[in-house]
């Protein structure tokens, strides 16, 4: 039923999005070009719908079960419609934020949260009443770094495939079939809309798409490792490497530059490596093959002890560390202000 179920999804996303993309042109939920953004044309955004109601159709059909379920759609009905506003109105950032935090609010009531997590050497940390706000940062986090790495032609869309791949090839290891399940029906969602979003895109998948898929891969990601040990809770953070340095860099440079967080700016690592020489769609096979790497990582650190995932995480952390240098995610001119911070090694 699995595999009926994926190809289901996947045939309902390609046939659904052509009607999506004449409805977004109706309704004005269009992109238009600018000095920041890679295309010329005008571009109808709303391809997140077709990804949400292929999403809609996979649960109909497979009707996964959790204590959780529940919540979590409703929290996804809250980001969608959060989404959708945004391509045909350009909410302002503090109403997304407000939204955003109230589709987290909405899951945690609905019982998903970390409550604590087990350290090595037989530790524990209770976060108690900690463990709300450490949630709804988790959520809110990367439902907006998946929306912040949506810049070129299908990065978003195959970035966060990717990382559904993993999240659900773990949830298979540890039989959780819930998230397998949503996982499935994710992926499959995602890539048909990828048939239309793909350099050169026919429709971009807008903030409806960008803030689902972020909000469900938190989401996910969450239920696969709530409540266990730190050195495991590192796993979705690998997962997401790609959107989570990426987001971290932008935040950096803004507060640096005194500029508000949610200004938009070129300094993105898709733009970076445009900027290198590679082409659209060079670069974005290239940070298709960032994610992957972070995926196989992830899967490579679950299976090693203690002591060597404390290694690992060393070795990964340098290895992002020169990534960046060489890469330009962070402007000569404010290097000195990170070594302080120990994040870059003096030269």
């Amino acid at each position: 039923m699995l595999y009926l179920t994926f190809i289901l999804c996947f045939l309902c996303s390609i046939l659904i999005t052509p009607i999506i993309k004449k409805l977004a042109f109706k309704v004005g939920a269009t992109d238009q070009p600018n000095h920041r953004k890679v295309h010329h044309r005008i571009m109808p955004r709303l391809g997140g719908l077709a990804i949400y109601l292929s999403f809609l159709f996979g649960i109909l059909i497979l009707q996964p079960e959790s204590s959780y379920h529940a919540a979590i759609v409703a929290g996804g009905v809250i980001i969608l419609i959060t989404g959708v506003l945004d391509d045909i109105f350009e909410l302002s950032a503090k109403v997304k934020l407000l939204l955003q935090i109230a589709a987290a609010l909405v899951v945690i009531w609905g019982g998903v949260d970390v409550e604590f997590i087990n350290l090595p050497f037989n530790g524990r940390i209770d976060f108690g009443v900690f463990s709300i706000p450490i949630t709804v940062l988790w959520i809110v986090g990367i439902t907006n770094a998946i929306n912040l790495i949506d810049g070129l032609d299908g990065l978003a869309a195959g970035v966060s495939s990717i990382a559904l791949l993993t999240i659900t090839g773990m949830a298979v290891v540890m039989g959780n079939t819930y998230v397998v399940a949503m996982g499935v029906i994710l992926i499959a969602s995602t890539l048909g809309f990828l048939k239309y979003n793909f350099h050169p895109a026919k429709i971009f998948m807008g903030d409806s798409g960008a803030l689902f898929l972020g909000y469900m891969i938190s989401v996910l990601s969450l239920l696969g490792f709530k409540n266990i040990a730190v050195i495991s809770f590192v796993v979705p953070i690998i997962i997401l490497g790609v959107p989570i340095s990426d987001t971290f860099f932008a935040i950096i440079r803004r507060l640096y530059n005194k500029n508000p967080l949610s200004a938009p700016d070129k300094s993105h690592l898709h733009h970076c490596i445009l900027k290198l020489g590679y082409s659209h769609r060079e670069t974005v096979l290239l940070i298709y093959a960032m994610s992957a790497m972070f995926g196989l990582a992830a899967f490579i650190f679950t299976m090693t002890t203690v002591w060597g995932s404390i290694i690992f995480i060393i070795i990964l952390l340098v290895a992002i560390e020169l990534f960046v240098e060489n890469i330009g995610l962070i402007n000569k001119n404010y290097r000195p202000l990170l070594r302080i911070m120990g994040m870059l090694k003096n030269r």
